[in-house]
This record gives C-alpha cells, structure tokens and sequence, in this order.
C-alpha cells in the first residue's frame, strides 16, 4: 500500500473495525505532523463524514491533541451543529481553548446549538483570560456535602465519577459552594462506613485564585506535588481544578515563550509554519531596532578612545574576543537564573547571595579566560604589555558580565516586569560597550596612553 493509499481514509460507510483503522490511519497522520493539513484540505462533506463515522467523542479527543488554533480552523469547517456537539464531548477546559480561538459571533453561534449545561461551562471558562487559572481550570471535578457518611459519599461518588477530569479528590463544599475541605479517594474508601466527611477531610488548602496567572498555578502544583489543584474565587467557592495534564500543557507553554523572549523576540500565539512573514517580522523588529539602538553607542565608545587605538594598533586585535566573552559570560548568568526564578528556586530576597555567587563564579571565569587571552596574545607576537592589559581586560569584563546578569534579571522581577526581556542579546549588547570602556581605561592605565 503507497503512502498517498494509508492517508486516504475509507469512503464507504464504515464497520467497527473500519472505524478503527480510519482512526489509526488519523493517528498514523497526526505522528507524522500531516492530520492538520489533510483535514483541512478534504471538502468539508468528508470531514463531516469523518468526524460522523468516529463520533463526537473521539473526534473530539483527536481534536484534543491539536494546537487549538488547528482545532478551530477545523471545526470551523463542519456544520454549527455538528461542530457544537464535537465541542460537548470534549474535555470543558479543552473546548474553551478551541472556543477561545472563534470569532465572538461564530462562538456565540456554537454556544446556542450547545446543550444549556455544557453551554453555561465554556461560558463560564471563557469570562477569564486564556493564561489565566481560571482559563485554564476544568470544571470537571466531584464535590460533596460535609455531612454524608463515607458510605453515603461512596455511593454519590459512583454516580458521578463518570462525569468528572478522573477523581483522585474529593472536595467538600457548603450550599453555597465554598470549599471546605479536601479528602483523597483512598482515606474515604479505607474509612469507616459511618464517619461523616467533614471529620475526614483535610482542611489546610492549598487553593490559588482564577485570576492568577497560569504559571503560578502550575508552580503551586508541582511544588506541593499535588495531582489537582482547586480554583477559587474570591469568596472561597469551588469554580474548577487543574490537574497534572494541564499543568504540562501550562510549563510547556511558558518554557515556549522564555526561551523565544531570551532570543529577542515575542512569542507566537499559532505555531510556526502558520505564521506569515509580516508577523514574524512585527514580533522581532522592536526588539531588534532596541538592539540597534543600544548597540550604536559602541562605536561612540571606539571613536572616544581613537586615539589609543591609533598609538597601538594590536588593541584593536582583541577587540572582537573580549565583546564576545563578555556577552557569553552574561548570557550564561542571564539564562541559569531566569530558569531558577521561573522554578522558583531564587527570589528577590535572595539578590545578596546571587551576586555573591556569580562574583566568584565570573572571577574564576575571567582568571581562567585570562590565561588563555595572554597565550593568544604571545602566540600573536603582540609584546607582554598588551598581553597583561587584554588579560585583565577580560577578567574585569567576565566579571562585571556575570554581576550584570545577576542583577538585571531579579531587578525588572520586582518590579513587575517579565524579566526573560533580560534576554542574552540584550545582555550582550550592554556588555559590548561597557566592556570596551573598561578595556581601554585599562589600556590607557597600564601602557600610557593619550
């Protein structure tokens, strides 16, 4: 069977076991990074006739796996109907990601063909930004009564079980839905029949608000290596969870844009090859006109110190290598402690110990580097002198690199800025300039010059 054969699925009206090797041969695809474009590209009748022949529900798990950008695009080709009842059998958090990517009239439109329930959830979902816990929290969880025996909670759970993001805790809420308390599956099951609830549950919670951001939700979780962590408003009530799954989908997502801000750019909100030059142009040239920008005053610095460079001309010899090790050195701070800031492990508090740490970490650096720039300077043939200034040219510099990188970073955290702007090539066109100053200053001191 030819390649063009396994993705072509079957016309006919499927059996069971068809249907299962048109969902292998979309399984087969989307490995393959072909599923987005293959549904996109079929006429819509046959979309409709998959998306029938699989059924809304795992239709809509495959779905589920895509970029919600792609789910919508694809869901946009199907009937209002059709497309409303795919989304119903979706995971709630998972549809409001597909629903967040509609215009407001065709989500409205969709809204209104969905059952009244599932309808009220996304537009519940859907009031709180996408990067948001709330945006990101499911309302699929199971809560009960404080005053049900464990017997009584077991049978409830039984029922309802079916309907909620796996049960792994139970919550406990008052008539108002404010929650009270937590209990895991096992200590209800092991219980005694007659406990109530509100004795067996665990009242110290660890809750975080719908609007928080994402990444403290994610942090809240995986610090306190919890499987769910409950969302609440500000009275206290139970609006939905976020549970591992998410939590991955959160990390992986702000891992994207940290290392997309470290490069000097702004994140993509679509994946790469969807995105036209005129945006990826948009998200790079102001950063890269600040860089420009900052990097001018370089050649003011050179233009300053002309006249050294004129006396000796082997300075200029060394010029290149010195930038670039100070900019390296700073990137290697700026992007160790943007991580462990990101995870938590530093905080502003913290500063005194950090610049304490990278000042002896870029001292033993520059020493290093230092040995290595007085070999290349003798292998050069550019006298001793100017071997001893760019040595010590490059040991000031690597360290005021790394004390540079330290601090930028913890700084722009408190007040409230992401501090990944602190990217590399920013540290690096800082370091560029004040690098020279330090270089020349150095120069002018110990060979004599202007």
């Amino acid at each position: 069977m030819s390649l063009d054969e396994q993705k072509r699925p079957p016309e006919a009206t499927p059996s069971e076991s068809d249907t299962v090797s048109l969902l292998d041969q979309l399984r087969y695809l989307a490995t393959e990074g072909d599923l987005v474009p293959y549904l996109l590209q079929v006429p819509p009748s046959r979309l409709a006739s998959i998306a029938r022949d699989l059924g809304d529900e795992v239709f809509g798990d495959l779905l589920g796996t895509l970029d919600p950008t792609d789910a919508a695009e694809i869901l946009s080709r199907l009937a209002v109907a059709d497309a409303a009842d795919v989304l119903e059998a979706m995971a709630p958090d998972e549809a409001a990601d597909v629903m967040g990517e509609f215009a407001p009239e065709a989500a409205d439109r969709i809204l209104i063909e969905m059952e009244p329930v599932e309808a009220a959830e996304l537009r519940d979902l859907l009031a709180y930004p996408p990067d948001t816990a709330g945006g990101r929290m499911t309302p699929a969880f199971v809560s009960i009564a404080p005053d049900l025996r464990a017997d009584q909670a077991i049978l409830a759970l039984r029922r309802l079980a079916q309907e909620a993001e796996g049960v792994t805790y139970v919550y406990v809420t008052d008539p108002h839905d404010r929650l009270l308390g937590v209990l895991s599956l096992r200590n209800l099951v092991l219980s005694p029949p007659h406990r109530r609830v509100g004795d067996l549950m665990v009242t110290d919670l660890i809750t975080v608000p719908a609007t928080a951001d994402q990444e403290e939700a994610a942090h809240l979780l995986t610090e306190n290596n919890l499987l769910a962590l409950p969302v609440v408003d500000d009275q206290q009530r139970l609006l939905g969870i976020i549970t591992a799954d998410d939590v991955a989908d959160i990390l992986a997502q702000e891992a994207t844009e940290d290392i997309t801000r470290l490069g000097a750019s702004e994140p993509l909100e679509e994946p790469y090859l969807r995105v036209s030059p005129i945006i990826l142009w948009r998200k790079r040239i102001v950063w890269l006109f600040v860089l420009f920008v900052a990097q001018a005053y370089t050649g003011t610095v050179l233009q300053f110190f002309e006249t050294e460079l004129a006396e000796v001309i082997a300075l200029s010899f060394f010029i290149p290598m010195l930038i670039g090790t100070g900019g390296n050195a700073g990137s290697q701070v700026v992007m160790t402690l943007v991580r462990a800031m990101t995870l938590g492990e530093v905080r502003f508090r913290d500063l005194p110990r950090v610049v304490s740490k990278e000042f002896a970490t870029g001292l033993m650096l520059g020493i290093t580097m230092a040995v290595a720039t007085f070999i290349r300077a003798l292998m050069l043939d550019v006298g001793v002198d100017v071997g001893l200034v760019v040595a010590a040219a490059v040991t000031a510099i690597v360290v005021w690199a790394a004390v540079v990188g330290a601090i930028l970073p913890m700084v722009l955290r408190q007040l409230k800025v992401d501090p990944t702007v602190v990217s590399a090539p920013f540290i690096s066109t800082l370091v560029d300039g004040t690098g020279l100053l330090i270089y020349f200053t150095i120069a002018r001191m110990v060979l004599r010059l202007g």
